[in-house]
């Protein structure tokens, strides 16, 4: 009798670890952080987690290596795999060293303190070309997040938590369902393994049940990776960790144009005119990035220069957030105290960051090449947000001057109304133009328009609170008094837009204090209306001039409602699903991800099955999120706006 043993999928993948052979490898096992001078990579041993346990898997994610889900879920040793706990054959653990600027300054050696490169996966031989336009490797680097320490792990223990990874796990598929360039997450895995976290920075740690990611892109290469060589910062005094190994960079950059930008590499024998059409595609894939995150509301939370993709993939999933309410000062990181990375900041950000990378560059970017190819990042960022905004209104067959006015006056009256982001652009494809012989300001039209867009719309007391200064009053004053006295002490202490900005809410909230309700809805009605009226005449000029009117209000439907999302992971989505698995039901991560993949679609039944209850005195959220509220909230729609307990969370 002849005894067939099956391997099983993951002993079957294709590793193909070319970035441990083409850049230069740290060989050393010596225990804890270190510096680490002349490499791009450093050997790891991943330290294999206490009973790992599946969480969830995303099939489309582990399809990009040839994994069938229904296999790995039933792998009995697929946890242990997906979590580093056991290396798969082929794999060559070894973490990532690069720098970064954090909050815009520059902080030396960074490098991948929890995460661990797993090796490169060659693609299926019947991968989709749309999947491989922009990893032409036809390789994917998979990442296990989680496996414990590395040389760059600082005083850290390398480990993640199951609330942060249960958020980026969500998160990264989310963002590629709604169409954004990201990181993809093939799972998440818990275990009995704990460490101490102090969530809130507040001195009151606590116990935390450890989770890995496993994370797949073509590279995780970024900025940072680039910062490593940067000599003696003048204002922090750090260098990085390889200051003076100018041929490692060329090295690097030389593997990264001819891996991930072969087009370019073939079409340039010139070594700098190569180098500058590499930087020219780098802003044109960041400029798109942020636009598209401008255009569903997404706010990264940590734009420092080592959470920047050098392919322009959203990378690095912390205290991400979506706007509920639009806000521009929106920020979703609690720990950026001074809102430098809120939401109208994140084109800007991205720009700084970029010419940081021009500067990391340097001398094989020279600096006369690359801040022409700067000046080009505005105006692409601004025909990616126009042009996707189009969409979102349904402005498809012509190109207005008004339109940028249009949009502006959009986002100022949900801004001045309170209006949920997500769901008011939901709603606008059910806005009609006016039909054949019915003015723009037609009252009957108007006055539907409007209600269906007053439903989104904030309350008195929702208002109130979001216009609420984080400074207190007193505090407020006193920097009053010491920028009018003491300039050069103010500007130590804090700056003027934030101060215009606190000042701006607390006059804000006066108004408010003296408001009604009923005074508020009727200014919502009017802002509403006088917005209406404008978008109505624009939609009318879409019309002119065609013979089929019924044909291009369905496609103008139809593109609406395939660009602006019925879903997306909301806090309170998160917060529920993180909840729900912390006591080992992982149904809700599971039903999350299962709507998330197809945010554009009207799913019935989003209300949660089970009852969202919650233990009696449970104050404190477990994804790094804090809620006062105590008891139980009845079942609330995924697409609906958020219950009143969410406007507590804080994701630090």
């Amino acid at each position: 009798m002849t005894i067939i043993l099956r391997r099983s999928s993951f002993e079957r993948l294709r590793f193909n670890n070319v970035a441990l052979r083409r850049l230069p490898v740290d060989e050393s096992h010596a225990p804890g952080a270190r510096p680490v001078r002349g490499a791009c990579f450093s050997r790891v041993t991943p330290q294999p987690l206490e009973r790992p346990q599946l969480v969830a898997v995303s099939s489309a994610a582990l399809a990009l290596l040839g994994l069938d889900a229904r296999e790995v879920v039933g792998e009995p040793l697929g946890p242990e795999y997906l979590s580093g706990s056991r290396v798969m054959p082929g794999s060559q653990p070894a973490a990532h060293c690069y720098s970064g600027y954090q909050f815009g300054q520059f902080a030396g050696q960074l490098g991948d303190g929890a995460a661990c490169y797993l090796g490169e996966v060659e693609a299926p031989d019947d991968q989709s070309p749309e999947l491989l336009r922009e990893n032409p490797s036809r390789r994917w680097e998979v990442q296990v997040k989680g496996s414990g320490p590395t040389p760059y792990s600082r005083q850290a223990d390398g480990r993640k938590v199951l609330r942060s990874s249960v958020r980026e796990f969500l998160c990264s598929e989310a963002l590629f369902a709604l169409g954004l360039p990201t990181t993809r997450a093939g799972s998440i895995v818990t275990s009995d393994t704990h460490v101490m976290r102090d969530v809130f920075y507040d001195g009151n740690a606590r116990m935390e049940r450890c989770a890995a990611v496993l994370r797949i892109a073509p590279t995780f290469i970024r900025f940072g990776s680039f910062e490593i060589f940067k000599q003696a910062d003048a204002v922090t005094g750090r260098q990085g960790p390889s200051c003076g190994c100018d041929e490692i960079r060329t090295q690097m950059l030389d593997y990264v144009v001819e891996t991930f930008f072969p087009e370019i590499h073939a079409s340039h024998t010139d070594v700098v005119e190569r180098n500058a059409a590499f930087f020219r595609e780098v802003t044109r894939r960041t400029a798109r990035l942020v636009a598209q995150w401008q255009c569903v509301g997404f706010c990264h939370g940590v734009l420092n220069t080592d959470n920047m993709s050098i392919l322009g993939l959203t990378l690095d999933y912390g205290p991400f957030g979506f706007m509920d309410r639009f806000d521009p000062d929106f920020v979703c990181n609690a720990s950026d105290n001074s809102g430098r990375y809120k939401y109208r900041a994140q084109p800007e950000i991205c720009h700084w960051n970029l010419a940081r990378l021009a500067e990391a560059l340097s001398p094989n970017l020279p600096s006369e090449r690359a801040g022409p190819l700067l000046d080009e990042y505005f105006p692409l960022y601004n025909a990616f947000y126009l042009g996707t905004m189009r969409r979102k209104l349904g402005l498809l067959r012509k190109e207005e001057p008004e339109d940028e006015t249009l949009i502006t006056n959009l986002l100022q009256t949900m801004h001045n109304t309170g209006a949920d982001f997500t769901n008011t652009f939901r709603s606008l494809s059910q806005i009609l133009g006016p039909v054949q012989g019915e003015a723009a300001d037609d009252t009957e039209a108007l006055e539907r328009a409007t209600e269906l867009l007053l439903d989104q719309c904030a309350s008195l007391e929702e208002m109130r609170a979001s216009s609420r200064p984080s400074m207190h009053p007193r505090e407020l004053a006193m920097l009053v008094s010491m920028a009018q006295s003491n300039p050069a002490l103010f500007h130590v202490l804090s700056d003027r837009a934030m101060l215009t900005q606190q000042l701006e809410k607390l006059s804000r909230l006066q108004e408010l204090m003296e408001t009604t309700e009923e005074e508020l809805r009727r200014q919502q009605r009017e802002n509403w209306s006088s917005w209406i009226r404008q978008y109505r005449q624009r939609l009318a000029h879409e019309y002119e001039g065609g013979s089929d009117v019924q044909g291009t209000w369905e496609e103008r439907v139809r593109v609406m409602d395939s660009t602006n999302p019925c879903v997306v992971l909301r806090n309170y989505i998160a917060q529920n699903a993180i909840e729900a698995a912390e006591k080992g039901d992982f149904s809700e991560v599971q039903r999350v991800l299962k709507v998330l993949e197809k945010p554009f679609c009207v799913q019935r039944g989003l209300e949660r099955e089970r009852s969202a209850q919650r233990d009696e005195g449970a104050g404190q959220g477990e994804a790094g999120e804090e809620r006062s509220d105590t008891g139980s909230h009845a079942p609330v729609p995924y697409d609906s706006k958020p219950p009143a307990w969410a406007s507590e969370l804080c994701v630090t």
